[in-house]
């Protein structure tokens, strides 16, 4: 039940003009928006830390026809955006949602870019998943946060920053997609350019490890948040974390005019006088829900999701409570990504994402039947997707990812590291399995063994000729540039040669979900009559997907969180045409002289990575 707003409760009370629950990359896209433009901005955060899911993604968004790209003299007329994704989302395409989007795309890169302390690098290099969809993009579409040094945010705020994702990190210290990935790739090949730049990232890192306790060098999702955090820090937005928002409250004619949170200090009724702003990261971790719409997810625990264990539903559940409709008619209820489960001596198990190592040449993917399932170099959720479909009724989803010695010599197979790092503790802990035959690691896998010869004999036979009959692997630029542009005549195909084998075991997992509130092209949440909810606003994996459910192209999450999170902050300040952005309220003139200042003594200690 909905509570009627009463600033006479007993509980202590706080005013402010935006409330918005969740610190993730919708969350503080709206935060910074609204508070830009001269409204008093709170931010409550369930976690002891900010960033949510963000914090851990690669940071990439999709952002079509945005400022950076037309910098580079790249420019595409809207039509082609409109043209790929109706193609790819078919029946749930919303055009209403769609083309706010992408009216708003490049608006919100320049803001962000030209306002704030969050500056952009092009994703020059970016494909769309479906090259072969009329208007699908060979690159420009996408861009992602500069890398960022932590010691340009103040120690308060940085001891509030969740850290990169262990197991996408080198030690705990990020690797940035491109340059950056490349030249630590080619140190276990042994070029010198790569060694240098590898021994010196990980010496810096080692430092601030011994003298800030944490890594300093942010990147990918850590870079987006960081530069996030501290541009609604130089604005003047209040951060609490370890604050969960326990139910919303309305006022007399049914507006949501705030909510009452959990301090540390105890119960605390925040009143918003504008609304409130849910991106509380969706439902990855509700298991009930992920029960009733996961598919082949008997007891909603078949799952392992990338997102923080605290998103768990609250912001979705505390809208229905006043009348919002749960939105679960999309293709799919989440956004697929193929995991591997990760054993360490302390008895926790990490969840580590397959996204770059399936497209390398020299490794396939292979069900317990040893037989193919999918494009192992396409996108993490067409992998998942195929094996919801191979795997028949009653049988786990699982699949084996498979590669020969030089592969795990040169590439990362999952968590396991190539050269110099050794392979062993993988072994011992029985995450990497391997065999000197395929016959033998079929065994230690338990898969089929004639399947897998049979298998691997016709995938070695169509390789060596740079095709891939079956699967079409290899056949369009996104899996081209996710292979080795020196493996030849197909940079995603290379026969699996000598032994010994080794095999890293795949199970179903999530970025976060598609599923969620139903929101209008202003980001305002709707009632179950399609009636838009008085300050209710909704970003982030909390707002039903624009992209109905579909992985048209990578950063499809991210892009609409900050587009529809600075859509929500801009509307709440009635801010009604893009133009003004330019324009901040007289009171806020001081905190954007700060931030100029702040941005123009940025360091990046991965200053040379800025385009991939």
């Amino acid at each position: 039940m909905n509570t009627p707003l009463d600033y006479s409760s007993a509980l202590p009370a706080v005013d402010c003009d935006v409330l918005v629950i969740g610190s993730g990359a919708g969350g503080l896209s709206a935060a910074v928006t609204a508070a830009y433009h001269g409204l008093k901005v709170v931010v409550v955060e369930k976690a002891d830390v900010c960033g949510g899911a963000t914090s851990w993604s690669g940071g990439w968004a999709w952002t079509p026809g945005n400022p950076l790209a037309k910098s580079d003299g790249v420019v595409e007329d809207r039509e082609q955006f409109r043209t790929y994704l109706r193609h790819r989302l078919g029946n749930h395409y919303q055009e209403d949602r769609v083309e706010a989007f992408l009216e708003a795309v490049p608006h919100m890169v320049g803001f962000f870019q030209d306002k704030t302390s969050l500056q952009f690098v092009p994703g020059t290099e970016i494909k769309d998943i479906y090259g072969d969809t009329p208007g699908a993009g060979t690159g420009h579409r996408s861009v992602g946060p500069k890398p960022f040094n932590a010691r340009n945010i103040r120690p308060g705020l940085r001891a509030m920053m969740r850290h990169q994702l262990y197991e996408t990190s080198f030690l705990g210290m990020g690797i940035m997609a491109g340059p950056d990935l490349r030249k630590f790739l080619s140190a276990s090949r042994g070029n010198v350019k790569g060694i240098f730049h590898a021994g010196w990232r990980v010496a810096f890192h080692l430092l601030d490890l011994v003298t800030h306790r944490r890594n300093m060098q942010l990147v990918n999702g850590t870079a987006l948040t960081g530069r996030l955090l501290k541009s609604a820090d130089d604005l003047g937005v209040e951060i609490r974390v370890s604050t969960p928002a326990k139910r919303l409250v309305t006022d007399a004619s049914g507006k949501v005019a705030g909510a009452v949170v959990d301090s540390p200090q105890g119960e605390l009724q925040i009143n918003a006088s504008r609304g409130v702003v849910l991106a509380a990261g969706g439902f990855p971790n509700d298991v009930a829900r992920r029960k009733a719409l996961f598919p082949k997810t008997p007891t909603g625990r078949e799952h392992w999701t990338l997102a923080p264990k605290e998103t768990t539903g609250d912001g979705i559940s505390m809208a229905q409570a006043v009348g919002a409709r749960f939105e679960t008619d999309v293709e799919s209820p989440a956004a697929w990504c193929p995991v591997s489960l990760v054993p360490y001596l302390n008895g926790r198990t990490g969840t580590f994402p397959h996204i770059m190592d399936r497209a390398k040449p020299g490794s396939v993917g292979v069900r317990r039947d040893g037989k193919r399932f999918v494009n192992e170099a396409q996108g993490y959720y067409d992998y998942v997707q195929g094996m919801f479909n191979a795997t028949p009724e009653g049988e786990p989803v699982e699949a084996w990812q498979i590669a020969d010695a030089a592969f795990v010599r040169r590439f990362p197979l999952g968590m396991a590291k190539p050269l110099p790092v050794p392979l062993f503790p993988y072994l011992r802990s029985g995450y990497l399995k391997k065999g000197n035959t395929l016959e033998e690691l079929a065994a230690a896998c338990g898969i089929d063994p004639q399947g897998l010869a049979e298998t691997v004999a016709a995938f070695n036979d169509n390789a060596r000729k740079g095709i891939d009959p079956d699967f079409r692997r290899g056949s369009s630029e996104f899996n081209r540039y996710g292979g080795d542009p020196g493996n030849k005549p197909n940079p995603s195909l290379r026969a699996l040669e000598k032994g010994p084998f080794y095999a890293v075991r795949i199970v179903p997992g999530s970025f976060g979900t598609f599923a969620g509130l139903a929101a209008d092209s202003r980001a305002r949440v709707l009632d179950t009559h399609g009636q838009p909810i008085g300050g209710l606003y909704v970003a982030g994996n909390d707002q039903a997907s624009v992209m109905g459910g579909h992985y048209p192209a990578g950063g499809i999450n991210l892009g609409p969180a900050l587009t529809f999170g600075y859509i929500a902050g801009r509307d709440l300040a009635d801010a009604t045409i893009y133009e003004d952005d330019g324009v901040a309220a007289p009171s806020h003139r001081r905190n954007l002289a700060t931030l100029a200042e702040g941005a123009e003594g940025l360091e990046s200690e991965g200053g040379s990575i800025t385009r991939i």
